[in-house]
């Protein structure tokens, strides 16, 4: 029993669990230490004593970068420094997603082949190792994105000036960039591939993971109108105080100025003079005596227009009622004549034209009065009586400027 408990704390799992612990214990120990050499940018070796100095470089917790350099926080140190307390002046985005695919691509293998194989236990454990590439993947993606957003409330919507905003500008839009070009090497058609019929690999793989990168495609979306918004925002705020600033060296310069009273100038300067001009209403003056005379001869000069007599609109003459009843028979028989031809369509097997049915029965009309008819016809017809033509417009384009079309025949059928 003493053999196995022994063999079962010499096991991998249970050295990286100690060796882990260990290591956070240190950073817990000297976390105040840790925290200066963070801001500072370098660690006072004279604020603990050497063992335990020794610890903290074996324990990979500092470095020196250059034989010439103090000691140092490794670079994941920094990082996770950053992220746990959002210092977006050194949190970095990472958006390489072609090694985490590669790496899920790998897992999702290891999976297929323990379960083919029966290794239940193997299986399990590959699969626990792909859940968290996957969401270390999506969470890479949200911290990024919630690192954007701080960026954006912070150093980003308040720098001093116009190039420091539009420095941040740019680089907000190639993370942005980044980012989608991130979403864009995920392709769901893969991992449908991938997940086969496993329902563990389609629901994480397919269903969680689409459902994620939507709503970090929004949350993107979002960011990047509130970074349009901002640098919009900065502009007006940049043109005012640019006005007002230049405004006051002027007046430093020319003490004496002294602002005209540019409405009641006959020449106004070009950069004040955009109005247009406002014209008042005038009228003669009829009461000035000394303007009688000469505005009696400008009457006088004035041409009289006459107004040609127009006659009056006599009234309208009586109907020719055998006219009236003329032109009714002649569009009732233009009727039965189109209605002829529907039913003459029952005893055809093929598309009759229209017009080869104007010529072949002999009908004294004409082929476009004809065509409109049998147009108007088949429009008036129910909506079940309808269906079952066929109807078929041939026509032809007459220009490619204006897109007309004229209709030349109509090919009918009973389908």
């Amino acid at each position: 029993m003493a053999s196995r408990k022994q063999d079962k704390d010499k096991s991998p799992q249970s050295r990286l669990h100690a060796l882990g612990v260990a290591r956070l214990n240190l950073i817990g120990k000297y976390s105040s230490q840790l925290m200066d050499a963070y801001i500072k940018g370098h660690f006072d070796e004279t604020s603990i004593n050497d063992s335990a100095l020794d610890k903290l470089v074996k324990g990979r917790i500092l470095h020196r970068p250059d034989e010439s350099q103090p000691l140092s926080l490794r670079p994941d140190m920094n990082t996770l420094i950053a992220s746990l307390t959002e210092d977006e002046r050194k949190r970095q985005i990472n958006a390489d997603v072609a090694g985490q695919l590669e790496q899920i691509r790998t897992l999702v293998k290891h999976f297929s082949d323990a379960q083919y194989r029966g290794d239940y236990v193997g299986s399990e454990h590959h699969f626990q190792l792909l859940t968290e590439k996957v969401h270390d993947m999506t969470g890479q993606f949200s911290d990024a994105i919630v690192s954007l957003w701080n960026r954006l409330n912070s150093d980003f919507g308040f720098v001093s000036n116009l190039g420091d905003k539009i420095r941040e500008n740019e680089l907000a839009q190639k993370q942005l960039r980044r980012l989608l070009d991130g979403f864009e090497l995920i392709d769901f058609n893969e991992m449908i591939e991938l997940a086969q019929s496993s329902g563990p690999l389609r629901k994480l793989l397919v269903s969680q993971l689409q459902v994620v990168i939507s709503d970090h495609s929004s949350s993107l979306l979002e960011v990047q109108k509130r970074l349009v918004e901002l640098m919009a925002r900065f502009r007006q705020q940049q043109e005012r105080a640019q006005l007002i600033s230049n405004m006051a060296a002027f007046l430093k310069q020319h003490p004496k100025f002294e602002v005209g009273d540019y409405p009641n100038r006959t020449n106004v300067p070009e950069n004040i003079n955009h109005a247009a001009p406002i014209i008042a209403s005038a009228s003669v003056a009829l009461d000035r005596v000394g303007d009688q005379q000469p505005l009696g001869d400008i009457v006088r000069s004035l041409e009289l227009s006459t107004n040609e007599y127009v006659e009056p609109l006599s009234s309208g003459g009586e109907f020719d009622l055998e006219e009236v009843l003329a032109v009714e028979a002649k569009h009732q028989q233009l009727k039965e004549d189109v209605e002829n031809f529907f039913i003459s369509l029952f005893d055809s097997h093929s598309a009759v034209s229209a017009l080869d049915y104007l010529e072949h029965s002999k009908l004294d009309w004409d082929g476009e009065t004809w065509l409109f008819q049998v147009i108007a016809e088949y429009e008036g017809l129910a909506r079940d009586i309808r269906k079952r033509f066929a109807f078929d417009k041939k026509s032809n384009e007459t220009s490619v400027f204006n897109q007309l079309h004229v209709i030349e025949d109509v090919h009918l059928s009973v389908v």
